[in-house]
């Protein structure tokens, strides 16, 4: 009985030893377990093709860099937020972080959704990576907050600066009435005056079924030299056509604009209707550089039906910014550590060169002056000029 009780004993101290000698194995397998990211876009909605953009550029990234870095798997979970509503968005990040257990959240198509999530970043400690949208403050909404696409100001303030030098005298603004539209708006004010330019009137049409006609004649009406526009992207080629057809075009009145309203992808829709038209923006489909002209080509093998964008561009070097950062990490997921890692990157983006700002968590890039151009029986924005290394002017 005695040689059975101590049996029993020495059973015991050598299960809670081998307990305790296994007690750091759940966290070792943890560090191989994959890094999921979540990924909130419009994928239906207005606002469709921007979702459609970003989804394509981070399936082609993982394709061409594989689906694991620094040890880990990197699971990417879609979420189609619709667009239009930030408590939808707010849901589906609360629900992937406290659910899905993300390690990073992205996307973000338009200014309300990405400020709806930024509280759910920052009382999780999780890394937020905006990949389109572009009002300035957005990056002051949470200090994990990170951003690949741009700013309306950055775009725009180059706009109204060479406008003003190629002697366009008085301009007429019509932009969405919302935060990057009143960027814009103001902006353009800002810079075009202090050039010696002169605003005849600023229009703001509401986001929500928008109809551009009666502000086209109200331009029209006006009669400035030129018309700066600011509509999201997916709505360009609406507002192209109501310009044709309220036939300010054919008054002489110049459409100037941010390349949110060339969007590469409608550019084809638009046709020889699109041509001349100057805009500014961080990146097109006709951009030379080797880097752009291999993912374009990669991109169109992968996505037959469709041109890659600025918001692709915002997906792809998104995923670039993540894998890099974890490969600084070790891949180390932690969301202090991957900030950290995050800030002050610079690398050679499919754009050109790009720099995450160590203080703002903003992005500093080239802004190109562009032209529609037929070019081999297609619209392309043609670069015509360059701005090196643009800040947000925090207008």
């Amino acid at each position: 009985m005695e040689k059975t009780v101590n049996a029993q004993r020495r059973n015991l101290i050598l299960g809670g030893a081998a307990l305790a000698a296994t007690a750091g194995l759940p966290r070792i397998a943890l560090a191989a377990d994959p890094i999921k990211v979540g990924l909130i876009v419009p994928m239906s909605g207005p606002f469709a093709s921007t979702g459609k953009e970003i989804w394509a550029a981070v399936k082609l990234y993982q394709q061409l860099q594989g689906d694991t870095v620094a040890g880990r798997k990197v699971e990417v979970i879609l979420k189609d937020d619709g667009g239009v509503n930030p408590e939808i968005t707010k849901r589906q990040a609360q629900e992937l972080v406290s659910r899905d257990k993300v390690q990073v959240l992205a996307g973000f198509g338009l200014t309300p959704l990405a400020f709806a999530a930024a509280p759910v970043a920052t009382q999780a400690k999780t890394p937020m990576i905006v990949m389109a949208a572009g009002t300035s403050v957005i990056p002051q909404r949470s200090p994990y907050i990170v951003r690949t696409a741009f700013t309306l100001p950055q775009a725009t303030a180059p706009m109204a600066t060479w406008a003003a030098r190629n002697k366009i005298r008085s301009v007429v603004t019509l932009v969405a009435d919302f935060g990057p539209g009143i960027d814009a708006e103001k902006t353009f004010t800002k810079f075009f005056t202090e050039a010696g330019g002169k605003i005849v009137e600023n229009l703001r049409v509401p986001v929500r079924n928008p109809d551009y006609s009666p502000f086209l004649q109200r331009v029209k009406d006006a009669k400035p030299e030129a018309v700066f526009v600011f509509v999201p992207s997916g709505e360009g080629a609406a507002l192209m056509k109501q310009y044709n057809e309220r036939g300010l075009a054919a008054a002489g009145i110049k459409m100037i604009g941010t390349g949110d309203v060339m969007d590469d992808e409608l550019l084809p829709a638009m046709g020889q209707a699109a041509v001349g038209v100057i805009s500014s923006h961080h990146y097109s489909a006709a951009h030379s550089s080797p880097e752009n002209k291999a993912y374009v080509e990669a991109f169109a093998k992968a996505n037959p039906d469709m041109r890659p964008n600025f918001m692709s561009a915002g997906g792809y070097d998104g995923m670039h910014l993540l894998y890099e950062a974890l490969k600084k990490t070790n891949g180390d997921a932690d969301g202090d550590k991957l900030l950290a890692a995050m800030k002050g990157m610079s690398w050679t983006s499919i754009r050109g060169p790009v720099t995450i700002d160590p203080n703002t968590r903003d992005i500093i890039q080239d802004i190109y002056i562009r032209e529609a151009r037929m070019v081999n029986g297609q619209v392309y924005n043609v670069e015509i000029d360059k701005i090196e290394q643009v800040r947000d002017p925090g207008v």
